[in-house]
């Protein structure tokens, strides 16, 4: 009688994202802003890398953040959320919904870059809370949540206001930091320039952001709307890419099939009484 041979342990998953950024190729993410869990598991399978649950700009509600954690397992897109703020219990609510990666806004200085790295580890290497029943649900890893949750989960700081230019290089060698994401609007609005992304002097500070960055071996990220914006963009060294919203692709599609009979966004705005 044969003897059966054991069955060989299942590998360990890696985060797709982080996997791809080890190996110097680029991602792109779509941002999601309507409290539409089918559009974004439609947005998930498009191709994207990752989609981005906006919850600081947007109403994306926590149930929102845990349905489209759900509504896209098997999908390509691994799902990240914008909290509101960088704080323990906001990164906290959204990983324990079952997100891979946490993008912090507003980190102006390096205690808040450690707050962010803190936030995203279990104890002893970081502080969150060991709560996450839904989340292990969600990635029911074999060598358990925990240690998949400490080897998986990303973390993103944005750099987008004069405090954290002006710390970038602390916030930039914080250990634990996985990505270095300029907030160009935000940044260019506390540069005196109100939204203007074409001027040298948010230039300047982007080369700073950026020579910061890679110094100290950190990925780059920052919003990207075209193809031509983001070949310009790897060049400078960006690989992590924040693309349109939904709403903006939506606007767009719907462009490149009325323009040409002579409709404008705005006309097709107007509702009629």
């Amino acid at each position: 009688m044969k003897s059966k041979k054991s069955a060989s342990p299942p590998s360990r998953w890696e985060n797709p994202v982080k996997a791809k950024l080890k190996k110097g190729q680029p991602v792109f993410g779509v941002t999601i802003t309507v409290n539409s869990v089918e559009v974004a598991a439609q947005a998930a399978a498009l191709g994207f890398d990752f989609i981005w649950l906006e919850m600081e700009h947007a109403p994306v509600s926590l149930e929102t953040v845990r349905n489209v954690v759900l509504a896209t397992r098997g999908l390509p897109a691994v799902p990240f959320a914008r909290p509101p703020v960088n704080g323990l219990w906001t990164a906290k609510r959204v990983l324990d919904a079952g997100v891979l990666g946490v993008i912090f806004p507003f980190t102006s200085t390096p205690e808040l870059a450690r707050q962010a790295v803190a936030a995203c580890r279990y104890p002893t290497r970081g502080l969150r809370g060991s709560g996450a029943d839904l989340a292990a649900f969600r990635w029911p890893a074999p060598q358990g949540y925990y240690d998949f949750a400490d080897e998986n989960v990303m973390v993103v700081t944005i750099i987008e206001d004069l405090p954290g230019l002006e710390n970038v290089d602390e916030i930039a060698a914080t250990p634990g930091v996985d990505v270095i994401f300029i907030g160009t609007s935000d940044l260019s609005f506390s540069l005196g320039l109100r939204g203007n992304q074409d001027h040298p002097k948010l230039d300047t500070a982007i080369a700073r952001i950026v020579a910061a960055g890679k110094k100290h071996g950190k990925v780059l990220g920052r919003p990207a709307l075209t193809v031509a914006h983001i070949k310009k963009f790897q060049k400078q060294g960006f690989l992590f890419f924040q693309s349109a919203t939904d709403t903006e692709f939506m606007a767009r599609g719907a462009a490149q099939l009325l323009q040409p009979f002579g409709k404008s966004l705005r006309a097709l705005s107007t509702t009629s009484v």
